[in-house]
């Protein structure tokens, strides 16, 4: 009868059960409360030994600091956990270092009534109390520390009820065991190796295959039971888990190159103030490399701004904003911490402002401009006209019509200057449209010339035009190409002194591109003025230009109209006296320049 495999697995597996309960349940019952008692000082090792930067904080009083005993009792509070005071089984005590009195803790009732143990009175006298004896029914801690001037005594007591409790429960469940062990080792025995080992190995190969990073096998599902459940669970699981890894990639991916490209710069610190990330425009703005993990703090960054702690702990507006002038940038500067409850790290976002700030100077300048600019033709114009009322009739005609030539004059002014902001206006709104046509481009120059040979000849001014032979045609807008000519050109009659020489020169590079200079002996242009020549009412001389008519738009004007026509407008750099003005221009239209 026991040469079968059915009597023998039976009498094995009822022997081997028996034997294992018994083994076990004896080693358990008397481990159990070894194995509490090195938990519950393992477990305070950690945290008392072993956490440096916990003890720092228990020892290091904060400055003004009144309470230390309420301090410590919050900070035990925060590592509850890792001491595992839970307010009924485990509590902690703060007791005075010399007295022995109680404090704070958490539970009030049994503080007042504590019992003077041997490792109580060891952390009385100085020494850390952490030993205790199986037999007792608690186990406990005492430390004492030193903290603002102040000894106290940290205490920590467990009544061993979960060991206790977990004794009795394991007991019971021992003998439950065994018997339904014997029971079910019989019935099992023939069935475990075949119902449960196969499809287990099933699934632990299907684990391999997914750990070494293979989502695609698919494990057959023989049976309905719950392995069968199980293995449809752990298929689609798999499928989960390369979907979801395949999106968090993903994912990751675009946040890194928004990150990475953003024109903002952001520079994240740790609690410590060590840099944890950053990205390019936060180095380019602050001028220096920002290597992750040393070499750069917090405090050497930005902390003339606000110090770490005061980041961390930001107040109601939940940020803290800043600003800095750097190597002619300026810079806006948000700190803000990652986590204002656990204050895990501090994030620095950095908004390059130059741009902005220049822009709203050049409106403020440009505003002031116009408003200069008519306000003198609208004082000559009520100064005149206030004159004609006041004296109506009394006035000799020569000296009305005198003043109602002014007035004219300083109303067509008016008028050419808001044109002139109109034409700007148009252009800056994108409503100007070329009319783009193909006409001759040394044509257009020759009849520029003649338009202005009697304006010149009225200065004893010498106008010349030099063109290459055989100029292409060029597609563009005459109207517009022509008013940048006459403008140049109009610039150098009024500012070169009577007598002077005014040349028009013009010619091809290569293939694509067409120029044309105008060179004059007028009074030039200095060094420091030509990066400005052509911004808005930009003038030199402004009396001079007021008094010849100027409003400092023309080339302005005429620098849009090139830009609309992918070409150029520059000052050549030559010996002065005088000035040279070249312009180029795409031969086949805008859309066929360089930009």
């Amino acid at each position: 009868m026991f040469r079968s495999l059915h009597m023998k697995l039976m009498l094995i597996m009822t022997l081997l059960i028996i034997s294992l309960m018994t083994v076990v349940g004896a080693f358990l019952v008397n481990s159990v409360s070894g194995f509490y008692l090195d938990q519950f000082y393992t477990q305070m090792q950690g945290v008392f030994q072993n956490d440096a930067e916990f003890v720092h904080d228990l020892q290091n009083a904060a400055p003004g600091e009144e309470n230390g005993a309420e301090q410590v009792g919050r900070m035990l509070d925060t590592y509850a956990g890792n001491l595992g005071v839970d307010g009924l089984t485990r509590n902690y005590y703060v007791l005075d270092g010399v007295t022995g009195a109680y404090l704070v803790g958490s539970d009030d009732v049994g503080g007042a009534s504590l019992d003077m143990t041997h490792n109580l009175s060891l952390a009385l006298s100085g020494e850390v109390g952490d030993k205790s004896d199986v037999s007792l029914g608690y186990m406990d801690v005492a430390v004492p520390i030193e903290r603002g001037g102040r000894s106290y005594v940290i205490y920590l007591k467990d009544n061993k009820q979960n060991a206790q409790s977990l004794t009795g429960q394991l007991v019971t469940l021992i003998l439950e065991a065994l018997a339904f062990g014997i029971a079910i080792s019989v019935l099992l025995s023939f069935l475990l190796s075949k119902t449960l080992i196969t499809p287990i190995e099933r699934l632990t190969e299907g684990a391999e295959e997914v750990a070494a990073g293979d989502f695609s096998h698919k494990i057959e599902v023989d049976s309905k039971d719950e392995i069968g459940v199980l293995t449809a669970t752990f298929n689609d699981m798999a499928q989960q888990l390369k979907t979801t890894l395949q999106e968090v990639e993903n994912e990751r991916n675009k946040l890194g190159t928004l990150f990475l490209h953003m024109t903002d710069g952001v520079v994240a610190f740790d609690r410590r103030g060590e840099i944890i990330q950053s990205n390019p425009a936060a180095e380019e703005m602050l001028g220096r490399a920002l290597p992750i993990g040393g070499g750069v703090s917090y405090g050497e960054l930005f902390g003339d701004i606000a110090s770490l702690r005061e980041v961390l702990e930001p107040g109601e507006k939940g940020f803290i904003a800043g600003s800095r002038e750097l190597d002619g940038r300026s810079l806006e500067l948000l700190l803000a911490p990652f986590d204002r409850d656990r204050q895990t790290g501090v994030l620095v976002v950095i908004h390059d402002l130059t741009e902005r700030n220049k822009t709203e100077e050049m409106r403020k300048e440009f505003v002031a401009n116009v408003s200069h600019e008519l306000r003198t033709p609208l004082t000559n114009i009520h100064s005149y006209a206030e004159t004609l009322v006041d004296n109506a009739g009394f006035l000799p005609t020569d000296t009305e019509r005198s003043f109602l030539s002014v007035i004219l004059g300083e109303s067509e002014r008016m008028a050419h200057i808001v044109q002139d902001l109109l034409t700007l206006s148009r252009f800056d709104s994108g409503r100007s449209e070329l009319s783009l046509t193909t006409f001759s481009f040394a044509e257009a120059i020759e009849a520029m010339v003649n338009a202005n040979l009697l304006e010149a000849q009225r200065h004893g001014h010498t106008l010349t035009a030099s063109l290459e032979p055989g100029l292409p045609d060029i597609t563009a807008d005459r109207e517009r190409i022509t008013q940048v000519m006459m403008n140049v050109v109009s610039n150098s009659i009024k500012y070169t002194p009577d007598g002077g020489t005014i040349e028009v020169t013009a010619g091809r590079e290569g293939t694509g591109r067409v120029w044309m200079e105008v060179s004059d002996t007028g009074i030039g242009i200095p060094e420091k003025d030509r990066d400005r020549i052509f911004e808005r009412f930009y003038r030199v001389d402004k009396a001079r230009s007021r008094e010849s008519g100027g409003t400092g738009l023309g080339l302005s004007i005429a620098k849009e109209i090139i830009d609309q026509h992918r070409g150029s407008i520059s000052i050549v750099d030559k010996p002065q006296p005088g000035l040279t003005i070249r312009i180029e221009l795409p031969v086949e239209g805008p859309g066929h320049g360089r930009t």
